[in-house]
């Protein structure tokens, strides 16, 4: 398996530090609204890459942290006339809910920045031993000139960050990309005390402390999140680990593409802000995935309503041609042909350089060929559909199998589609053409099919 690492800024054959085992970070939300569409992008990749590790037979370790204290928190609150932890609690609750409709299973720890802020201030007072953080009037700061790799992960030099349009200036700060460790209290904010006086955490340090705390070692395997936050986020993150422990936080570095929105960068001003819970009331979980999934990781990629059409046709090509054999997941499983197996090891090459998803799908759209074909045997086109399957459950599809392959609508469903094809039925005798054509469309956008035939109107899950 190879991985395009960040850090090395190539590919690279993936050796985890324990054989068969994998442990991995990925930054998970700041939690002061709900996430948005370019957030859920990492989320649902780095629980791809995590169920693709376990199809390969290896035990995982996923950590995603929970950023509770930070400026935009503090901001919402005071604007919403709530506390920072209220706000935080009401957007951890969303975060967990809205994820879980995308199909992303949950971290095996997802710890917040305020369940650490003791071990925080214990790896700032080793920076600042070791000569690295130094304290001005309550704030403390990391010192990148001290540490002379500072810029290896995202290529930048220190000597271009100057104060201006895209550094902060501060007067109090040895350099302008000194970065803040700890923050002096400010009236109205949450408050710890510590060594430097009453303040709280900057955003840098917690990533360190939970993803070492909870992995267990100085060094990982994987560090993921989305390209913005290679600098200053990881730079930050991999520097005072590296100060500590003269080794890197991570061994690889994961970082996927941005989103785009019908061309534009994502942007309220530009009114194309979108949130997944937005979108989720739009489109199936599934389609939502396969966009995603349909270009690879590190690739930009653009947000628009035909490529959502487009992908939402896919995934529904996948259950039609399982509803096409009728497939039975309980029924017994046979073994793959040869030419299921080289599929199968078609999906495993396409996965194993650099997590090319898209190519992994076009492995399964070749499955769902055969399985169509009315000239292969009906076992043979059964058992590829157990492959299907098998190898759509590794991308996340196919979690609600049983349901999404049923006509049952339920009782009081079917009595209510029953009470308004009736309805339709009396405009078709009324020749109220508009009313019986606005409730065919109106249905099948809702994923019912109308059939009219000559023994009446029947329907099908579509």
């Amino acid at each position: 398996m190879k991985i395009y690492n960040t850090l090395n800024r190539k590919k690279e054959e993936f050796v985890p530090i324990e054989a068969n085992k994998v442990k991995m970070y990925a930054c998970g939300p700041t939690v002061y609204n709900y996430f948005h569409i370019g957030n859920a992008r990492p989320f649902v990749f780095f629980d791809v890459v995590r169920r693709y590790f376990e199809f390969r037979g290896m035990e995982v370790v996923y950590v995603q942290n929970i950023t509770d204290i930070d400026d935009k928190i503090i901001n919402k609150a005071i604007e919403d006339k709530s506390t920072f932890q209220q706000i935080a609690k009401k957007y951890i609750s969303a975060f967990v809910e809205d994820t879980a409709k995308l199909g992303i299973r949950q971290p095996d720890y997802q710890p917040k920045a305020s369940d650490v802020i003791g071990e925080i201030i214990k790896l700032i007072k080793q920076l600042e031993k070791k000569g690295y953080a130094y304290e001005v009037d309550g704030d403390v700061y990391f010192s990148v000139e001290m540490f002379k790799d500072y810029g290896k992960l995202s290529g930048k030099k220190i000597d271009d960050q100057k104060a201006g349009a895209r550094v902060e200036a501060n007067i109090n700060k040895r350099h302008p990309a000194d970065f803040t460790l700890w923050k002096k209290a400010k009236a109205g904010e949450p408050v710890w005390k510590s060594p430097w006086g009453e303040g709280r955490p900057g955003w840098h340090s917690e990533c360190v402390v939970l993803s070492q705390k909870y992995l267990g070692s100085e060094t990982f395997d994987i560090h993921g999140g989305g390209v913005d936050l290679v600098f200053p986020h990881h730079e930050n993150e991999n520097a005072q680990a590296e100060v500590l422990s003269h080794k890197p936080l991570a061994n690889y570095w994961m970082h996927n593409g941005f989103i785009n929105i019908e061309g534009e960068k994502m942007s309220k001003s530009l009114d194309n802000f979108f949130t997944a819970r937005d979108i989720l009331k739009e489109h199936d979980a599934e389609t939502i995935r396969f966009f995603f999934l349909s270009k690879h990781y590190r690739s930009p990629i653009d947000f628009n309503r035909e490529i959502m059409q487009e992908s939402e046709t896919a995934v529904k090509n996948f259950y039609t041609a399982l509803k096409l054999i009728k497939y039975d997941a309980s029924r017994a499983k046979k073994e793959y042909s040869e030419s299921l197996l080289s599929k199968k090891e078609e999906f495993i090459t396409a996965m194993d350089d650099d997590f090319n998803t898209a190519k992994a799908l076009s492995v399964m759209f070749d499955l769902v060929k055969i399985i169509k074909n009315p000239k292969e045997e009906l076992e043979e086109r059964e058992i590829t559909a157990d492959l299907l399957v098998e190898l759509g459950r590794v991308l996340g599809f196919f979690s609600d199998l049983e349901g999404k392959l049923s006509n049952d609508l339920g009782d009081f469903s079917e009595k209510l589609l029953k009470i308004i094809i009736n309805l339709r039925n009396q405009a078709k005798i009324d020749k109220n053409w508009a009313l019986s054509d606005m409730i065919r469309v109106e249905l099948l956008k809702e994923g019912i099919q109308l059939l009219d035939t000559k023994d009446g109107t029947k329907w099908e899950i579509k």
